[in-house]
């Protein structure tokens, strides 16, 4: 994250609840060994100078345990970051300053991961930190409501549109 912050996140700075949201990153942002997993990551990570500059492993790493923690898609991991604070912090993502990864920097990060069998390292190494210090995780989930349009149903015993 830049030094220069948006009058958005100075005034949630300053707003004086912490959410169960906030309280859980903080408590991962806390335990999780980001040296340690960047070094395991960092030898298939792209470098700078092979086409497109890559983005901070780590913001991309964060990233990553978001969409794992809160079931997120590629898509939705990328419209998370824009829509909450609390998870922009935590993947150190200042919106008046950096780069914002697309659902495809998403998606090839992961695979990234995937190709080269990091993922179960990751979380190896992750679960037995998180027993050690008596925590549990469990995968949680964001609900992402869509509205459709749909008429009333007829189907009921006198074949008309329910009144509500």
């Amino acid at each position: 994250m830049g030094d220069q912050r948006t009058f958005a996140s100075m005034a949630w700075s300053a707003k004086g609840k912490m959410t169960r949201r906030e309280r859980f990153l903080a408590e991962m942002d806390a335990v999780i060994p980001w040296p340690r997993l960047q070094q395991l990551i960092e030898p298939h990570y792209p470098k700078a100078g092979h086409g497109r500059q890559p983005l901070g492993l780590e913001k991309m790493l964060r990233i990553y345990f978001l969409q794992q923690w809160f079931n997120l898609s590629d898509p939705q991991a990328g419209d998370a970051i824009y829509d909450s604070e609390s998870m922009r912090r935590f993947a150190r993502v200042e919106l008046g300053d950096d780069v914002v990864p697309d659902e495809t920097t998403i998606l090839r990060f992961r695979h990234l991961l995937e190709k080269h069998n990091l993922t179960g390292a990751i979380f190896e190494a992750i679960g037995g930190l998180l027993e050690a210090k008596g925590l549990l995780l469990r995968a949680g989930t964001i609900v992402d409501a869509t509205i459709i349009a749909a008429p009333s149903s007829t189907k009921n015993a006198t074949a008309t549109r329910d009144p509500r």
